[in-house]
């Protein structure tokens, strides 16, 4: 079965689970969909910010297609995500205190990957690439709105909102388990500048880096349940 098939058997998992077989081979190609959900650790990695990283949730679904006789299967998945992130902050314009701010990011991320299989299909290496679609970056608290962050003369805590809304990421990791169970380990970096965004909000910089640049670190943890 070559790799346009396995694809096309992805895009069909997504709505039902079914099993077939090769016609050219008699080898048992498995379809299932998989419920999964863990935590996360986000950060947004920048120059422009001082940030600390925070802990938020995930969960999603996911389409797989077991291919016995390849040392690869294929899923694609879909999964919500809400994650925290701290950036350094002051009450006043010339204060010299320093507080992290929280904001909260929502993001629906969709996922094409290929999972190595490491000499058994229940423990792999799993990598691809990811689509996201996120929220604005949202304070916790509306009240620290007019606070001034810490690496600018003027920027407010309200300024950083308008965040870049698509974004391009890439994912790797691993699983292990055994039959219907799955632990997962993943890490999701985004190749596109999430910051970018802002660099047309017209924000004061001055005292800092002009330019705003930063891209999305998510480490997950989590489990995978299989049907």
């Amino acid at each position: 079965m070559n790799l346009k098939q396995s694809f096309l058997l992805v895009a069909i998992t997504t709505c039902f689970v079914t099993k077939s077989f090769s016609q050219h081979r008699n080898y048992h190609i498995t379809n299932g969909v998989g419920v999964f959900g863990g935590i996360t650790k986000f950060n947004i990695l920048t120059d422009n910010l001082t940030t600390k990283q925070g802990s938020g949730f995930l969960g999603g679904l996911s389409a797989t297609v077991d291919i016995p006789h390849r040392w690869y299967n294929m899923s694609f998945g879909m999964q919500l995500s809400e994650s925290p992130v701290g950036i350094a902050a002051r009450t006043t314009e010339n204060g010299s205190d320093e507080i992290f701010i929280d904001y909260k990011l929502f993001a629906a991320q969709i996922a094409l990957l290929g999972h190595i299989k490491l000499g058994t299909p229940y423990v792999t290496i799993d990598l691809g690439p990811m689509l996201q679609y996120n929220s604005k970056l949202e304070l916790k608290d509306k009240n620290q709105a007019g606070y001034y962050i810490n690496t600018y003369d003027r920027v407010l805590a309200s300024d950083l909102n308008n965040i870049t809304r698509f974004n391009v990421n890439g994912l790797i990791g691993a699983s292990a388990g055994y039959g219907f169970f799955r632990l997962k380990a993943e890490y999701i970096y985004g190749f596109t500048n999430m910051l970018s965004k802002l660099n047309s909000e017209n924000i004061d910089a001055s005292g800092g880096i002009s330019s705003f640049k930063g891209n999305q670190s998510m480490l997950v943890l989590g489990a995978l349940f299989m049907f």
